[in-house]
């Protein structure tokens, strides 16, 4: 995905629209982190050229990461690339070779806390008016896994870069390696190199971010439903990034018999999903940007103010700690019925469709883009309640898994 960052459509779109109705304000924000070589190299300055541009200039490419040196600003792309011959990387003796130098680099080794800070130059983005608009790395900080005194700590590549064992170069000794897939949430929307392979990796990942449980209690007037949720394995709030522009929701459907008696958050695959604050009953989590005018913001350059909406990434492990709670939200709902099923999952698309209608409604985006934008559940909370299921009793209380 980091090599799709140049020429995935979305991003094409919302940055040639932001530069018209900012009439060229919007500068090089974008592409600073989209198309860093191009940037560094003058050969674009605002990227609406980049579809021109050759490929070894367009997304963050190997040279875009292991020429980088140092870390200015930390974030809007902040890193310094060398540009010289001496490619860094995580290995300590790099094996002398004829394409280029190599180094060790601690902004290159994941086992090394400064890992992070190239990570977090580019995924962190302020926008002028002193907006926070993504804080990935900035709630990475806040989390134990950034604490210098937390036997949990993990950088950001420790996570998104699994290692394995093998050689880094034809013919060379065995090494530890990391997969640089480095799944997140977002996905190819056009044909592109492993698009699948990609897919499933990130479904992988998503899969076991969070942990939830589903309680039904009978109630003289129905059914009771609680749920919980728990990021344990987002070393940053659920969802990150682009939160503004992310749709994740839990839907509930409530059952008697084969009837459905009841269900929220039941969005299909293509209907759009509505914001927190517009269904307070629908458990939602996103950032909700707003403009100065109080209005939704869909275009990041109209954001005058955000709202989170999200599960923080674990400050603890103690239970006994406040701080705990953080992590693990609950919510409950009444249903004016006796059922004896009830299903749940989580859900996410990286973009919201409303996000998309917007674009293709300015004629920036073409509309069967639409289409291809998925929808994935999150594995571990797709649970179904039954009295027989249940794995846990207190009184009239039954819980799932």
């Amino acid at each position: 995905m980091h090599a799709y960052a140049g020429d995935d459509p979305v991003f094409l779109a919302m940055n040639a629209r932001g530069q018209r109705e900012t009439n060229g304000a919007l500068g090089d924000l974008c592409v600073r982190c989209h198309a860093p070589v191009a940037v560094a190299l003058g050969e674009t300055t605002d990227g609406l050229n980049l579809e021109e541009l050759d490929a070894t200039l367009k997304g963050v490419t190997c040279y875009a990461c292991h020429q980088v040196d140092s870390v200015g600003e930390l974030h809007n792309n902040g890193n310094v690339l060398a540009f010289d011959n001496t490619m860094r990387g995580g290995i300590e003796d790099p094996t002398v070779n004829r394409s280029h130098a190599s180094k060790w680099s601690g902004l290159h080794d994941r086992d090394n806390p400064s890992s992070s800070d190239m990570c977090g130059s580019c995924h962190d983005v302020v926008l002028d008016n002193g907006v926070h608009l993504e804080r990935t790395y900035e709630q990475w900080t806040q989390t134990l896994y950034a604490d210098e005194a937390s036997y949990a700590r993990l950088s950001c590549a420790a996570c998104h870069m699994p290692g394995y064992d093998g050689p880094a170069a034809v013919g060379g000794p065995e090494r530890r390696l990391h997969d640089h897939m480095m799944p997140g949430v977002d996905v190819a929307l056009t044909d592109w190199p492993q698009a699948d392979e990609q897919r499933a990796a990130v479904q992988s990942e998503l899969d076991t971010t969070l942990l939830a449980s589903l309680c039904v209690a009978s109630q003289a007037e129905g059914s009771q439903v609680f749920v919980s949720l728990d990021n344990v394995a987002a070393g940053h709030a659920f969802p990150s990034g682009a939160a503004h522009d992310r749709r994740a929701w839990l839907e509930l459907e409530a059952y008697e018999g084969d009837a459905l008696v009841w269900s929220k958050g039941a969005y299909a695959d293509g209907e759009e999903v509505p914001s927190p604050t517009a269904d307070p009953t629908l458990w939602g989590f996103r950032d909700v940007a707003t403009k100065a005018d109080g209005t939704a913001a869909h275009m990041f350059w109209e954001v005058d103010s955000v709202a989170e909406f999200t599960i923080p990434g674990p400050v603890t492990l103690d239970p006994t700690d406040p701080r705990y709670l953080l992590t693990h939200q609950t919510n409950q709902w009444l249903i004016p019925a006796a059922v004896d099923r009830v299903t749940m999952r989580l859900r996410i698309r990286p973009i919201g469709l409303d996000v998309l209608d917007d674009l293709i409604e300015s004629g920036d985006l073409a509309p069967g883009f639409r289409d291809e934008m998925p929808t994935f559940d999150l594995g571990a909370t797709v649970l179904q309640w039954t009295p027989e299921a249940a794995l846990s009793v207190y009184g009239d209380l039954s819980c799932v898994p």
